[in-house]
């Protein structure tokens, strides 16, 4: 199968390391993988601000990018979210439904696509999964809590295949950490506040390590546990699964 790589844009400035992981795991696992090299950021900022009808530049150049390809594959919950929800084009939305169709978070690729149930991995730490709030409840990786359903988790399903991996348990296993994209900047305040709060659940119950499939809310919580000169480190999903015997 021939599949492209989407990497945000704040993945690609500021957490790389994910992006590399994501492509050599898909490698390890025996996917053509391509990187299309004009992509940008897919509008969801401007989508989120209330500005929905100014990100039809993006989405165009979206569609240019990633058409013809068997799958898209992002190490992002929300930002494939976005696009699942709000790719459209006025000259070609047929080929804009194409794309909703076929591009998924890399956690629900390798489960639902690739349907992996081995993995050669290997990280021997305490590590505590962030539910993130679109991966959650928007592209449904896990159960909900508030719901009385059969319990499921497309992360936890990875992560159990990781040798050495020691996953604590959580009192809230999917509370929201508060960065919630603009939310953070709107309700500063807020949004520290849950944050701390989500980071305290961590930290109480013994993670060396929090990790997600989404680097947005890692990247909230990774600012807080600075601040606080934790020993506590952040790390993607993708990064644990491509671990080998050499400690990150």
């Amino acid at each position: 199968m021939r599949v492209a790589l989407f990497i945000p844009c704040y993945v690609n400035q500021l957490y790389p390391s994910a992006a590399i992981a994501t492509l050599e795991l898909l490698q390890k696992l025996g996917v053509e993988v391509f990187y299309p090299a004009k992509q940008t950021c897919c509008g969801q900022p401007m989508a989120n601000s209330g500005f929905e009808h100014l990100t039809q530049s993006c989405n165009d150049l979206f569609i240019e990018n990633f058409t013809g390809y068997d799958y898209v594959v992002a190490p992002s919950a929300s930002c494939v979210l976005h696009i699942k929800d709000h790719l459209h084009s006025h000259e070609n939305e047929d080929a804009a439904r194409e794309i909703r169709v076929r591009i998924f978070e890399l956690v629900e690729f390798l489960t639902d696509v690739l349907k992996i149930e081995k993995l050669d991995a290997h990280f021997p730490h305490k590590v505590g999964m962030h539910q993130s709030c679109h991966g959650l409840r928007g592209l449904h990786l896990a159960q909900m809590s508030e719901l009385v359903a059969p319990h499921f988790s497309k992360p936890q399903h990875l992560l159990n295949m990781v040798q050495g991996i020691e996953m604590i348990s959580l009192d809230r296993t999917d509370e929201c950490c508060g960065f919630g994209g603009l939310f953070c900047i709107a309700e500063e305040a807020v949004s520290v506040k849950m944050g701390k709060d989500r980071i305290t659940d961590h930290t109480r119950n013994g993670a060396e390590y929090i990790t997600s499939p989404d680097l947005s809310c890692l990247m909230h919580m990774e600012g807080i546990l600075q601040r606080n000169n934790s020993k506590v480190k952040i790390i993607h999903i993708a990064e644990i699964l491509n671990s080998s015997k050499v400690e990150i």
